[in-house]
């Protein structure tokens, strides 16, 4: 096990701290988990470059702890009362979840028929990410600093269009991979 590997698995292990920080209704501490959850992510990264410790259980390991993060903080931030200032809508935390499901199914389905290994995440996604991560950030600020409750609904928000959007741009993307696919066998 390497060093990037450690990290991320440090990433996952702080997720119960995180979580255990917002139903204790102390948002100041959840923040500072997850913002030392988030340099891990970008940690690990640098560290597999730089230490040249790329490993195939890093490529999954990584993006793993992502999305453990990023849902468990949707999930628990939806709950109502479960913490101080702003809850997510749940419709929203459902959508996300769903686009991530939507992926894993769409990315299976092409390894499975056209043995694609590869589905990388597109600039939408990757905005999309960045905006569900500050949108958690901005939730969790509100708990102690009420008057951006206005920018945090409009991230919120912000997150379900760009979650829809980016769910139908992984369907269009992955429909024109098998007509080049199939018009490649034929």
């Amino acid at each position: 096990m390497n060093i990037p590997n450690l990290i991320s698995l440090l990433r996952m292990g702080l997720i119960p701290l995180f979580v255990i920080a917002v139903l204790q209704g102390e948002p100041r501490r959840a923040l500072v988990i997850f913002a030392v959850a988030g340099a891990t992510d970008a940690l690990d990264g640098f560290l597999a470059r730089v230490l040249r410790q790329m490993s195939v259980l890093g490529t999954y390991l990584d993006p793993i702890a992502d999305k453990l993060l990023l849902t468990t903080a949707f999930v628990i931030l939806a709950i109502p009362g479960a913490h101080p200032g702003l809850t997510i809508p749940m419709w929203v935390t459902v959508l996300v979840i769903a686009r991530d499901v939507l992926i894993l199914v769409v990315a299976l389905v092409l390894y499975l028929a056209m043995g694609m290994s590869r589905f990388l995440p597109t600039p939408l996604s990757k905005v999309n990410t960045a905006l569900q991560i500050v949108a958690v950030v901005l939730v969790l600020t509100t708990g102690f600093v009420p008057r951006l409750e206005g920018v945090t609904l409009f991230a919120i928000y912000a997150v379900a269009a760009l979650t829809l959007l980016s769910g139908l741009d992984y369907i269009y993307r992955a429909s024109r991979m098998k007509e080049e696919n199939d018009r490649a066998a034929a």
